[in-house]
């Protein structure tokens, strides 16, 4: 005589308590693929999202500088991010432009070059500039901040970073580029910039070189 199997038989003649037919109205059976599911999301790895380039935010220190220390002397890197979950993590816990001391300057740049004229990316190149009431800054910076990284611009790879000025009267907001004699390229990033932060203000480009020479210098591109 055949014997079956004792474990098959368990599973014919054990009745499921939770089958339609005995489900009360609204009642929702628990399992089934969607519970398969939903265990195989929860032990999914931690997948960061990968910046297409690292970045570097700087802090120049208004405390720490000295009217007879060169410039640049006081300037420290903060800390260089390459995920836009390290960026979150980094600007959700420092101060925003609207909370810094009169006179800091903080800038985001591209890893490996330093927020000055003397390095060798920046020295030929230029900046566009908006400058905004005291307080007003935080939105623009933000916004500036995630076009850059989240590589909006077309020429973003001319774009060596940016900069916010915290001023008693104001504040002023700065992309640094490369090749300030590229007119094509500067004048699209003046006005895609322009469009990222919904600004109608007419804005101006200043080359290094001229800004070396005079205080006052004179833009050369305006959109």
């Amino acid at each position: 005589m055949d014997v079956e199997d004792p474990q098959k038989l368990a599973t014919e003649k054990t009745p499921n308590p939770n089958t339609e037919d005995d489900l009360e109205e609204g009642e929702i059976v628990a399992g089934g693929d969607d519970d398969s599911s939903l265990k195989k999301s929860v032990s999914l790895p931690y997948q960061p999202h990968p910046l297409e380039h690292q970045w570097t935010f700087w802090f120049d220190n208004p405390s720490a500088k000295s009217k007879h220390a060169s410039w640049g002397s006081s300037l420290r890197s903060i800390f260089t991010f390459s995920t836009i979950e390290e960026f979150w993590s980094v600007y959700n816990n420092i101060h925003h432009p609207s909370k810094l001391a009169v006179g800091a300057d903080f800038h985001c740049f591209k890893d490996k070059i330093e927020p000055k004229w003397e390095d060798p990316i920046c020295a030929n190149g230029g900046k566009w500039s908006v400058t905004l009431s005291k307080g007003k800054s935080d939105t623009f910076w933000l916004n500036t901040l995630l076009a850059m990284i989240g590589e909006q611009f077309d020429h973003g790879d001319e774009i060596c970073g940016a900069v916010v000025n915290v001023r008693a009267r104001q504040e002023k907001i700065a992309i640094w580029t490369k090749n300030a004699s590229n007119e094509a390229a500067q004048v699209s990033i003046g006005k895609q910039w322009k469009e990222f932060l919904d600004y109608n203000e007419t804005i101006g480009f200043i080359f290094h070189d001229d800004a070396k020479k005079d205080r006052n210098a004179k833009n050369r591109y305006s959109v």
